[in-house]
């Protein structure tokens, strides 16, 4: 797994690659940390994500509940067919807004 993370104005884009299960969470973990401590509004980019673990579905959690605690926004970039529905079957679905391409969701975390 790869994890970039880039920022564009107020927001910090974090672009994962690989698959994220629990020997890499920690990892996806670290470096969501890193972006929630340099913007509150935060597009993660699943584009290259094949599969994600319950340990994974747990740190987009994290992230969520701490963004939602600063007030901030996070939005998902490129889920596939099958984290969405996982996602969807878990109900964590509901707490995310989930866009196609990563313009998208920076366009959306500009929004007020």
């Amino acid at each position: 797994m790869k994890v970039t993370i880039t920022d564009q104005e107020e927001i910090t884009v974090v672009a994962v690659s690989g698959d994220i299960d629990s020997k890499t969470a920690p990892e996806f973990e670290r470096n969501a940390k890193v972006a929630m401590d340099k913007s509150k509004n935060i597009a993660i980019d699943l584009t290259d994500v094949g599969f994600m673990s319950s340990a994974g579905l747990r740190v987009l959690l994290m992230v969520y509940r701490n963004i939602r605690s600063q007030e901030g926004k996070v939005v998902l970039v490129g889920v596939s067919e099958e984290i969405q529905d996982v996602m969807s079957t878990t109900g964590f679905i509901n707490f995310f807004t989930i866009v196609e391409k990563p313009e998208d969701g920076v366009a959306f975390l500009k929004q007020d």
